[in-house]
């Protein structure tokens, strides 16, 4: 297997093929179009044909490139059904794969990393990687003292290469923009390229992981793995068995899509309160489902840190936006810094605007589904609908963008699960000032 291209004008060049082929395939569907062929059946194949060679690149590359597509995978239930099944199968292939890295190359990081004597570490080490992902790749082995570890390693010039693509796609906000209709794909580019370097640094990860295992030591319904060892670019950390998330996606029961849905939801809320960290990269590769049924996180790369746990103004607008009164929730956001001094907006219509994170918090369970989230995404997207320009008079407040990030993607999550969640009561456990007396 070739290693992960490492010089930036090599990768610089495949991911700007992209738009440029974006561009060619536009010109072909006008001329299809010109010729008679059904505007929706042209749509339908350029989607179709973008996403397989978009997502396929991606995927080559790994580095910021497929963190990107893996960010964006988990939006994939706000597309319309007819182009959703090409992106679906091609997103699901991000979640859970990428071509590895030779064992010969793995094997140099160890020794860099862990020590020439790296093998006495490990009674067993298997060289055929257990999983890839965007930066680095897991193998199985054998701890010293018997146990089942996963090994990290992160892919060599990784560091450089990410920050490289991140910078290049920030540029082609356009193009991921026809990924999701009505979505401003602009912010969540800045924020990925802004956290590179939080989710390059192992050493951080890994005490990520030490405080979210701590804070859910004996859980009985999560399971954290404790870190063994640690270093720059390799984290050692037991191994636990359990059915990825994506695969309760593609073919789970009604009664495992719900139970894992609720258990999902439950952990992102739950983490300020138990830990003072946010877990912030909610796509499905991130989440297993143990043989004893219980909830195994994986990834701690991308986390927030929160020490007095979710803002208490988040609890307190989204109560008020239930209760209809738009006025005060416009102070609010403005207190927040969501709408900025000098901007003049429609507090009805920002409120409409909010539903999508409102709407679910009306009910003692809601029902997440891609019907649904298509007809927020439609609804927002629809020109002819007054509240179209709200969202480019509303700021994103720093101290936001990864909660932003987690509400946003959790729900595209459980919509992709077609989830049934209990969100009341989970809202009224974990979202401070949530609960008072309305």
């Amino acid at each position: 297997m070739p290693e992960i291209p490492k010089f930036a004008l090599t990768r610089s060049v495949k991911i700007a093929a992209l738009p440029a082929t974006y561009a060619g395939r536009q010109a072909w569907g006008f001329g299809k179009r010109l010729g008679g062929k059904p505007a929706e059946a042209v749509t339908a194949e350029l989607q179709a044909r973008t996403a397989e060679q978009m997502f396929k690149v991606l995927g080559e590359l790994k580095g910021g490139a497929m963190k990107m597509g893996q960010a964006m995978s988990i939006f994939e239930a706000a597309m319309p059904e007819e182009v959703a099944g090409p992106y679906r199968a091609a997103l699901t292939k991000l979640q859970e794969a990428a071509p590895p890295l030779p064992a010969e190359s793995i094997h140099a990081i160890l020794a860099d990393e862990l020590g020439e004597d790296w093998r006495t570490r490990f009674a067993e080490f298997n060289d055929q990687p257990a999983a890839a992902a965007s930066i680095g790749q897991v193998h199985k082995a054998v701890w010293h003292d018997g146990r089942v570890v996963a090994v990290k390693v992160q892919y060599p010039g990784a560091d450089k290469a990410f920050i490289s693509d991140l910078k290049q796609m920030t540029r082609m906000g356009r193009m991921f923009s026809s990924l999701v209709p009505g979505m401003d794909i602009k912010p969540l580019l800045e924020e990925l390229k802004d956290r590179a370097i939080e989710e390059l640094d192992y050493l951080r990860e890994s005490r990520n992981q030490r405080a979210f295992a701590a804070a859910f030591e004996g859980d009985p319904e999560y399971v954290i793995p404790h870190v063994l060892a640690a270093a720059p670019h390799v984290i050692v950390s037991e191994w636990v068995d359990g059915r990825p998330l994506s695969s309760i996606i593609t073919d789970g029961t009604p009664e495992e899509r719900d139970r894992a849905g609720e258990l999902y939801e439950r952990f992102l809320l739950a983490g300020p309160a138990r830990a003072g960290l946010l877990h912030s990269d909610p796509h499905p590769g991130n989440f297993r489902i143990t043989p004893e049924g219980k909830f195994c996180v994986l990834d701690f790369g991308a986390v927030a840190e929160l020490p007095d746990g979710l803002p208490t103004a988040m609890g307190t607008l989204l109560r008020i936006a239930l209760s209809g009164d738009a006025e005060t929730v416009m102070q609010g956001l403005r207190d927040e810094g969501f709408v900025r001094p000098n901007v003049e907006v429609d507090p009805e219509q920002v409120l409409n605007y909010l539903d999508p994170f409102v709407e679910p918090a009306r009910h003692e369970t809601f029902h997440f589904s891609r019907d649904w989230m298509r007809g927020q995404f439609t609804r927002m997207n629809d020109i002819r609908n007054p509240d179209f320009n709200i969202g480019f008079k509303l700021n994103l407040p720093p101290s936001y963008a990864l909660i932003h990030r987690v509400w946003l993607g959790s729900i595209g999550v459980l919509c992709q699960l077609d989830a049934t969640v209990p969100m009341r009561a989970e809202l009224e456990q974990w979202v401070p000032t949530f609960s008072a007396a309305e």
